[in-house]
């Protein structure tokens, strides 16, 4: 026993929290689980959320004053009655089938649960066998461990699906946590039926998710154990990589550090982009992420797409982006002309800025005639997914606007894939697929054009996902930043080292005020984990990735 309740006339408890004075000498922190003894012999169970101490002193004065008025060598003849209180938040009563949720009686004895109480607080113990997905470890300040599980239907749907990772770069482990969570889904779901696109956008931290990690500390192996699971890269991973500038005389990629051993590039010609009518490319809209108030410039990639889907007579000479920038029907001895009902000064605007995307500021991935033979078409490779397979698109040299052209193609052919399936659709598809991204917040940012074909993409798989067998694990600096629809449907919630003026946000709001106190003092590796079978979020510990970390991944 550590305590017992305690309640006052102007402290009540009620069905939604109680207090409890500690025992001295007993230390309890934030986030601890704890159990109170309830009426007809079941145990409340509460998280605690913040610890106050309590002393007979009506007010600082009179400590000053009994201290031989501030002196700080003075000892007061007669110490102060002190005692330290702690606050806690309701979780779950264990009686079946339904609990008792009475206010937690004055004089009630209070302990720390043990692994099977934190399990009935957070409804764990409903979940069977082949619901649970390890997530992390609880620890206690009394020693005590616990393993927590996410409901598989609330991960993979259908009754939820999404997880959103947030919190500072660098401090957060945003992308260690995602890559564990994948695993740990990998292998207690199991593989065959699950297929894993990842996009790798800081340095070659995710070009090694293969290689077994080296020299990995004896506490991330037993916390592996400790979860159920085995310690290993991924497994039957194939990585696609961008064309660069020098790879037609070096045969290397566009990528940081040593490529893989085995890789595959892509590029884009103007045909890959715009398509056909039987495979509609990404779309040139794609490239163009400028105002257009007037769907002024909208109008003519519209024009651009479908006389050159259609082959239409005006447009058969349009094939490559030399074409486009500098023929006819777009310019004619570098004179902008005018295309329809688009007037010439919009029609020059529009070649000025795709010459700065194709052109003048792109990586390389751009080509004027793409061989099949030395690079394949992205949106091909997409949609050869496998089950049991983990594809990694290298996207970490690209430029902004390049970034969003391979997003939006990945995430439109995922969509096509599960949304819009006809009866001649893969035999052999993977029943879910999982797709990470980071920096979600470039893609469907809060505030932004909502006439955006990557965000409506993103909206839809958001809301529609967990029905499709979509899942997304987006992890992003500041949640504030997303669009509050793609957040409003991510079931699970990750939450690392965050600052006050962020946790302000009402994207937080369904964090207690005296919780997100402590989220500002999280440590490297601890994580707020918020779930939909959870009352209240809760502070875990994972293990780190079993595959080579080359410095960055830890971001």
């Amino acid at each position: 026993m550590i305590g017992k309740a305690s309640a006052t006339e102007r402290e009540p408890n009620s069905s939604e929290r109680f207090c409890f004075w500690l025992a001295p000498g007993v230390v309890v922190n934030p986030f601890d689980i704890v159990e109170a003894e309830q009426m007809e012999t079941t145990r409340t169970f509460g998280l605690v959320t913040n610890i106050r101490q309590i002393t007979d002193a009506p007010s600082h004065l009179s400590n000053y004053i009994s201290n031989d008025f501030g002196s700080v060598e003075s000892v007061p003849q007669t110490p102060r009655q002190g005692v330290n209180v702690a606050e806690v938040s309701v979780l779950a009563n264990d009686r079946e089938p339904r609990g008792i949720y009475m206010p937690v009686q004055s004089e009630a004895q209070v302990r720390f649960a043990d692994e099977a109480g934190i399990h009935i607080a957070l409804g764990i113990d409903k979940m069977a066998e082949k619901e649970r997905i390890p997530a992390g470890v609880i620890e206690m300040s009394n020693g005590t461990t616990a393993r927590v599980y996410l409901h598989r239907d609330y991960v993979l749907g259908p009754e939820g699906a999404h997880v959103n990772i947030c919190g500072i770069s660098g401090l957060a482990t945003k992308t260690s946590y995602a890559m564990f969570l994948i695993q740990s889904i990998l292998q207690t779901v199991g593989e065959a039926d699950i297929a894993v696109v990842i996009l790798n956008v800081k340095q070659n931290d995710l070009l090694v998710v293969d290689k077994p990690a080296r020299g990995m500390r004896p506490e991330d192996h037993e916390l592996w154990e400790r979860l159920g699971l085995k310690p290993k890269p991924f497994q039957n991973v194939r990585y696609l990589l961008p064309w660069g500038k020098d790879t037609q005389t070096t045969g290397l990629p566009n990528c940081f550090g040593e490529p893989p051993d085995q890789f595959q590039l892509y590029a884009y010609s103007l045909v890959d982009v715009v398509g056909n009518r039987a495979k509609p490319g990404p779309g040139v809209n794609l490239l163009i992420r400028v105002p257009d108030p007037w769907d002024t410039l909208g109008a003519l990639v519209g024009e651009i797409q479908q006389g050159i889907m259609n082959d239409e007579p005006r447009w058969k000479s349009v094939r490559t982006w030399n074409d486009l920038l500098n023929g006819p029907p777009l310019m004619e001895k570098g004179i902008a002309q005018k295309v329809g009902e688009v007037g010439a000064s919009s029609v020059g605007r529009f070649v000025r800025v795709l010459r700065r995307v194709v052109r003048n500021r792109q990586s390389g991935v751009f080509v004027e005639q793409r061989n099949p033979r030395k690079a394949a078409n992205l949106g091909d490779e997409i949609r050869a997914i496998k089950g049991g397979q983990t594809t990694v698109v290298d996207i970490a040299k690209l430029t902004d606007e390049e970034r969003a052209l391979v997003f939006g193609h990945i995430i439109q052919e995922i969509y096509g894939m599960y949304a819009e399936a006809t009866i001649d659709e893969r035999a052999d598809l993977p029943k879910k697929v999982i797709l990470f991204v980071d920096e979600l917040n470039k893609y469907a940012p809060r505030r932004g054009d909502s006439q955006s074909p990557i965000l409506e993409y993103v909206l839809d798989i958001a809301a529609r996902g967990r029905s499709l067998g979509v899942v997304l694990i987006a992890a992003e600096q500041f949640m504030s930043e997303v669009h509050p629809q793609v957040v409003g449907n991510c079931s699970t919630k990750v939450i690392g080292r965050s600052d006050s003026s962020e946790l302000s946000d009402d994207a937080y709001r369904f964090i207690l005020k005296d919780v997100k106190a402590h989220l500002t003092r999280l440590d490297k590796g601890e994580l707020l984990l918020s779930h939909p079978i959870y009352r209240q979020p809760v502070k875990i510990k994972f293990p780190r990735p079993a595959y080579q970390a080359i410095g960055h991944e830890s971001t």
